[in-house]
């Protein structure tokens, strides 16, 4: 849950009384156009920037915790994954090292095994890839391994960040779809920033809308999002 949050950049507001909310197994997409401030806003959850006002927290088992108190790390064993905007592999590090990087939570050690050989199922590319170092990889592929990498964290919410930046059309619509796949198979609830209307729609159950910072719109389903006149503005050219 996200209430009223105020965030920025030293003396740049960037966020303004930003509240959303989503629920357990859910895939919410946070839509906007670059600059919108969705980026803070995962940021912020993950604890990576400071809000200057409101709250976020975790309802878990009838018991709140207060993540802005939390360290990013403190956050990440709480099960919270990140997939960040543009991937931030290690590039001069393996395929396979990226991933075992990723089991660094104590609670996701004992199971690395089982996660690495699931990211090698889901991913094919990454097996064949295993040693091959990350950053001599393409944009589909090194996107196919942050998400794997976030995955051997066993996490229980997965935070995505502009999936789509950087790749071609037809490999959005298979990390897109990937991702839909994957949220289905570890039971996760997902909460996914992206400027891709069409394809980040194709897989949330509802969503909304930010604009200079502030949730202009929410719709409760997809269909409510397609009909609303900003998506018509900003994604759909009417």
């Amino acid at each position: 849950m996200v209430r009223a949050v105020e965030a920025g950049y030293g003396a740049v507001r960037v966020l303004h009384g930003v509240s959303l909310e989503v629920r357990e197994g859910e895939t919410v997409a946070l839509l906007g156009t670059n600059g919108n401030g969705k980026s803070t806003l995962i940021k912020c959850i993950m604890g990576m920037v400071a809000p200057a006002g409101g709250e976020i927290f975790l309802e878990r088992e009838g018991r709140r915790v207060d993540l802005t108190r939390k360290s990013t790390e403190e956050i990440v064993s709480l099960g919270i994954a990140l997939v960040p905007e543009g991937r931030r592999l290690f590039p001069k590090l393996s395929v396979e090292e990226n991933l075992l990087l990723g089991a660094y939570r104590a609670q996701a050690r004992a199971g690395i095994a089982r996660n690495l050989a699931f990211c090698f199922e889901a991913f094919p590319v990454l097996r064949a890839r295993r040693r091959q170092l990350a950053g001599s990889m393409s944009g589909g592929e090194q996107q196919m391994l942050a998400i794997a990498r976030a995955l051997m964290s066993s996490p229980q919410i997965l935070l995505v960040d502009e999936p789509s930046v950087g790749l071609a059309p037809i490999l959005v619509s298979r990390v897109i779809a990937k991702i839909k796949e994957l949220k289905e198979q570890y039971q996760l609830t997902v909460l996914m920033a992206e400027q891709n209307f069409n394809q980040a729609t194709k897989i949330a159950d509802r969503g909304y809308i930010i604009v200079h910072g502030k949730i202009e719109f929410e719709g409760r389903d997809t269909r409510e999002l397609r009909e609303n006149e900003l998506v018509k503005k900003y994604y759909l050219g009417v």
